[in-house]
């Protein structure tokens, strides 16, 4: 047993929801998830401007570290602030020390125009050097030309696709209308009513889907491999772990913490190099999933990354100031909610 492991990988966030918390209600009260998509997210990202979203991805990617997770594979909307979008992720996760893979979620609900720019952006970002796959925002919300588009662009960049797949009811199409399409380095977020399989691995979010009331994905029943997310709930994986195993447990008591400690481990697929970051907890038996799995409140301590370089000492990140990232993230979220 040990106190180290490698670094953990959060296998699909939405950073910019970083300045989500304390956000004012909604005009209506959501009663269905789709309704929490308009009333609440949908109105957020139109509201993002570059300086909202480097603070929040900046939060995101302190907080981040702070838990021991040293890799991110992010997916991104700012429909008013599209263009350079992903640079500026990419550049606040960096200056951070966290990993980070960009996508931009495309999506025909701001017009075909804004559909196309969001394809440009991923392509300008992969295509200059980042790190990213190409992002769609879900089947339910494109056209066919658009996913035809999305997945065009994914093979000639030599990159996968990052998309929530059936996640609500709404969406429940996506397996008949992404069959053709879908590859083996797609990422599939959710699939809670996918009613087919599909190739991919599948990202499992079971505290969002819990908190969005959409239902339980079933991912074990499954073919792909899986990984799993926070969908923009802060990036703790090993609390992920142990909401993954309760949730599984509940529907089937034989299932045992390896489970969902296998799908942590899954994340290494798309992050390697996380493998070779160093983190250093509180406890002294955070390697072993039976352990983590009845243990709420292990806190990483110390964070070494590959290169030797000490990105968290102490539980505090050493690349940049803990109190003026919240400060400034704190502000932004003040002139986001101002706007809604």
């Amino acid at each position: 047993m040990s106190s180290t492991t490698p670094g953990l990988v959060c296998g699909h966030h939405h950073l910019y929801s970083s300045l989500a918390r304390g956000m004012p209600a909604p005009p209506q009260q959501p009663s269905n998830f789709l309704e929490i998509l308009q009333q609440v997210w949908w109105r957020l990202d139109c509201a993002l401007d570059l300086d909202m979203i480097y603070w929040s991805a900046k939060l995101g990617a302190v907080e981040a570290l702070m838990n021991g997770t040293t890799g991110i594979i992010d997916h991104h909307e700012s429909p008013n602030a599209i263009e350079g979008s992903l640079d500026v992720i990419a550049q606040a996760c960096e200056e951070v020390g966290v990993k980070v893979v960009c996508s931009y979620g495309v999506t025909d609900r701001h017009g075909v125009e804004a559909g196309q720019r969001g394809l440009e952006e991923n392509r300008r970002f992969i295509a200059n050097g980042g790190r990213g796959m190409v992002g769609v925002h879900a089947a339910f919300t494109c056209s066919d030309e658009l996913l035809n588009d999305a997945a065009g662009l994914a093979v000639d960049l030599g990159v996968g696709v990052h998309i929530h797949v059936a996640e609500g009811i709404d969406d429940v199409a996506a397996g008949e209308r992404l069959e053709g399409l879908a590859q083996e380095n797609w990422l599939l977020v959710h699939c809670v009513h996918l009613d087919r399989d599909l190739r991919g691995t599948i990202a499992h979010n079971p505290r969002s889907n819990m908190n969005n009331g959409v239902g339980y994905a079933r991912p074990a029943q499954r073919k792909n491999n899986v990984i799993l997310g926070t969908d923009g709930i802060g990036a703790d994986m090993l609390e992920e772990v142990r909401l993954a195993y309760v949730v599984a447990r509940a529907d089937n008591v034989l299932v045992s913490p390896e489970l969902s400690w296998s799908w942590l481990q899954n994340g290494y697929d798309f992050i390697p190099e996380c493998r070779d970051d160093k983190v250093v907890w509180n406890y002294d038996h955070v390697d072993s999933a039976w352990h983590v799995a009845f243990t709420p409140g292990t806190r990483a301590l110390n964070v070494q990354s590959s290169t030797g370089e000490v990105l968290l000492q102490d539980g505090r990140p050493t690349r940049v100031d803990l109190s003026e990232v919240r400060r400034k993230a704190s502000e932004a979220a003040q002139r986001l909610f101002s706007k809604l």
